[in-house]
């Protein structure tokens, strides 16, 4: 609800002064509702990213070609001069992930949920600014004070939002169509350093493993009415983080000297299916970038 609620006053004051208002409040109760309806948690303790990944028909592509293809895209995104770029990189991500690569869309949404939701803060703090008077398109008066939103605000705030919104789509696609273990095997073929490749092998295990600590302990919790209340929940919360502070810890040690006892220090190895580049998937990324190169160029 907080995301959706973000959505439709970033959309407001983006267009407002550009869209009548009645069709502008029309586009924002329904972009609102829309994502309420597709993105609202559903009791599910965590999203597995890898098990998304692994069950994407994109998975049957090359992960070195998926890998090169995003970096090419997110640097096009992050140096346009316009929004195209980052709203059509958006548009075709979503295509690729949904449709294309066969994840529900409901699901994509709620992964897609908190970044939007930083990003469209980031873009009030973009396009309102305090000032003594009243002055561009739209002003709040606040405590003696305006806070107004002008013309050039509205643009900069919209092309900066843009880009980030296409990066972030651009590394969705790769993630949610590409396991972590072969994204971590083509940076090792590329001759990433050894230990860079062990530490992200670690880390992306280790976030797991917190957050299934995290929700059982939560759970436990919860069953023993530990959020009855606001008071309990506050109370209840502390200990709950700082247990878990205290039980990685433990967990960290533990691995520790699991990973010694089977004498590690030749690096991490897993099993890798290689998949050879097609010419279809080689032609596809190829025609996405000239696309995008091309709107690129052709709005500066």
């Amino acid at each position: 609800m907080m995301t959706a609620a973000l959505i439709m006053t970033v959309v407001w004051c983006l267009l407002y002064g550009r869209v009548p208002s009645v069709a502008l409040a029309l586009a924002c109760a329904v972009l609102g509702v829309a994502f309420s309806l597709l993105g609202r948690h559903r009791h599910r303790p965590f999203v597995l990213v890898d098990v998304l990944a692994q069950s994407s028909r994109l998975n049957r592509v090359s992960p070195s070609l998926k890998l090169w293809v995003v970096l090419v895209l997110m640097a096009l995104c992050v140096s346009a001069s316009n929004l195209v770029v980052g709203v059509f990189l958006a548009v075709v991500a979503l295509i690729l992930i949904v449709p294309v690569g066969g994840l529900r869309l409901r699901d994509y949404l709620h992964l897609l949920a908190l970044p939007v939701s930083f990003l469209m803060i980031n873009g009030l703090a973009l396009l309102f600014e305090l000032t003594a008077q009243r002055t561009g398109v739209l002003g709040i008066h606040v405590l003696g004070s305006w806070f107004c939103v002008s013309a050039e605000a509205q643009s900069h705030a919209a092309l900066v939002m843009a880009r980030a919104l296409g990066a972030v789509s651009c590394l969705y696609l790769l993630s949610l169509t590409t396991p972590m273990s072969e994204v971590i095997g083509t940076l090792r073929r590329v001759r990433c350093p050894g230990i860079l490749i062990d530490l992200m092998y670690l880390t992306y295990r280790y976030i797991f493993i917190l957050l299934l600590m995290f929700y059982t302990m939560r759970d436990a919790a919860a069953s023993r009415l530990g959020f009855v209340d606001y008071q309990t929940s506050i109370r209840t919360t502390g200990h709950l983080y700082a247990d878990l502070l205290l039980r990685s810890y433990r967990q960290a040690y533990r691995n520790f000297d699991a990973m010694e006892s089977r004498c590690y220090g030749t690096g991490i190895r897993f099993l890798e299916n290689r998949r050879e580049m097609a010419g279809g998937h080689v032609a596809t990324a190829v025609g996405i970038t000239a696309i995008t190169l091309g709107l690129s160029l052709s709005f500066r």
